[in-house]
Order: C-alpha cells, then structure tokens, then sequence
C-alpha cells in the first residue's frame, strides 16, 4: 500500500515536474544591509520556497533589509526600496488640513524608503511626530 502510494507520486512528479519545482533567486556574493542589489549580485536556480523572489526583475534596484548570504535564497521580506531619508538628516516636514498647509525643518530620527512611516523631530519646537515618506524625502504629518 505504501509503495504504491510512492510509485503514484513519482509517476505524477515526473508528468507534472513544473508543479514541484520553481525558479528562485539567490545572491551569488554577499549584499551588506542598505546595499542597492544590482543584476550582477543575483542568479536563479531551481528550488520552491514560499516567500522566496522567483524573478531577478522582482528584487533588482531594492535595498537589502539585513545581509544576505552567498548562495542563499532571497526572501521578499529582506528586501525594500531604497532609503530616500537617513537618520538624523534634516528634512522637510509639511502638515496639511482643510486647505492649511505648514511647513517646517525636522530631523529624521531613522531611515525610511518613500511610503514608509518615520519619526522626525521639529527643529523649531523639538516635538516628535510621525509622518509619511514622499517620493522626494518629504514627510507628510496628517492628524
């Protein structure tokens, strides 16, 4: 019973291999934490792992989250878009309700890629806010 269950499998693997197995990328060298991946640090090998990208195009031109290892799988959750603001850089911070638009110089308090969430210190009354990340390293503070 147990050996025609296996047999049934391998038969069904071999009919349908493309099920099984996908493609995955790996990093071919070590990428150091805020390092932008490039098309030259990646490689695809055959493997399926949940989580894991299975396009180059899915992972080049992001930032690493935290170092990725030399021929380890690159997982969707180590990667990001690169990082328009450091810490501690003084940015502009725009508050805007009901057609009243503020602005102000704050310092950023970590690193944040557009879209993210940040803590940034107005310059001016040394209050801490939370805000968005633009496109252009401005944060947007909504309340």
């Amino acid at each position: 019973m147990i050996k025609l269950g296996i047999i049934a499998l391998s038969v069904i693997a071999c009919l349908v291999p493309e099920f099984l197995w996908a493609d995955m990328v790996i990093a071919t060298r070590t990428i150091r934490a805020q390092s932008v991946i490039i098309p030259d640090d990646v490689s695809v090998t055959d493997g399926d792992m949940t989580g894991i990208a299975d396009d180059p195009a899915q992972v080049v031109g992001l930032e690493a989250r935290r170092a990725i290892y030399a021929g380890r799988p690159i997982r969707l959750t180590d990667i990001g878009p690169p990082a328009v603001i450091e810490r501690n850089q003084i940015v502009p911070i725009i508050f805007q309700k009901n057609g009243l638009q503020i602005t102000a110089e704050g310092r950023s308090l970590s690193r944040a890629a557009p879209g993210e969430r940040v803590r940034v210190m107005n310059m001016s009354s040394r209050n801490t806010v939370n805000g968005w990340v633009g496109p252009n390293g401005t944060v947007f503070v909504a309340k």
